[in-house]
């Protein structure tokens, strides 16, 4: 239970999750071709690009590429598919990627404020977020409940927005945007914060480099997380001023 005494949280990190916190490069393409086998009977002819982009986005895509129309019986069926092929991959997925170097760390770090809360804005479904992070342990200090997901919308700032709201209720604060931080690898991830006044970290352990991510308007840039306190300051810093441009090593 809450200590009344406490204050509450006031600072909401949303973390995405591919080439941000995990690296499992290559599985989305084959999990997306059995997917569409498996839903449509038809193998995989295109590959949309994944970066930065939501489940549902990269579905309408692959749908429309395979010439199917696009509804929402379409899109659910591959959707079953894809949170049914990650399940069954559950033992081997330690093997098929890695937690990128400081991901754990900077989660247990932040978890040990407690005005802090932390979940997700990320293009995969929730299971298959859950699936992704629980392989490496990834998962315990994420508030999974009030987090953003690709099934809702293909455009990335609604996830942004639904996470912010369902935070809100469930921790009973309305949170500033200014006190919101987005971490992600792409300048999706970035335009996503910065439409709603939030704070956008951009972290160059994907394919953007630092200068892209700064160039799309990231308040911090990190080179990687592998800095547990060096990486903490400049998050709180960035919480804390919420508007001048940067770059940590």
């Amino acid at each position: 239970m809450t200590d009344p005494r406490l204050p509450g949280p006031d600072l909401l990190v949303l973390w995405d999750i591919d080439l941000t916190l995990v690296d499992y490069s290559g599985i989305g393409r084959k999990w997306y071709g059995e997917a569409m086998t498996a839903a449509h009977g038809l193998p995989i002819v295109h590959v949309p690009a994944f970066p930065g982009r939501t489940e549902r986005s990269i579905t309408a895509e692959l749908l429309t590429a395979h010439g199917v129309e696009v509804t929402e019986t379409a899109v659910q069926a591959l959707f079953t598919e894809l949170i049914a092929i990650a399940e069954a991959a559950r033992a081997d997925l330690p093997e098929l990627g890695r937690a990128l170097p400081g991901a754990a760390a900077l989660l247990a770090a932040l978890a040990e404020r407690p005005n802090v809360v932390q979940s997700l804005v990320t293009g995969n479904l929730p299971e298959l977020a859950a699936c992704k992070l629980e392989a490496f342990d990834l998962h315990h200090h994420l508030d999974f409940e009030v987090g953003g997901y690709g099934g809702l919308s293909a455009d990335r700032h609604d996830l942004v927005s639904a996470a912010i709201a369902a935070a809100g209720a469930k921790y009973g604060t309305a949170f500033d945007p200014a006190r919101v931080v987005v971490i992600g690898d792409t300048p999706h991830d970035v335009a996503a914060a910065l439409h709603h006044g939030a704070i956008g970290v951009g972290v160059a352990t994907g394919r953007s480099t630092v200068a892209e991510l700064r160039e799309s308007g990231a308040q911090l840039v990190l080179e990687d997380l592998s800095d547990t306190p060096t990486a903490l300051a400049a998050l709180m810093d960035a919480a804390s001023t919420g508007s001048t441009p940067g770059t940590s090593p």
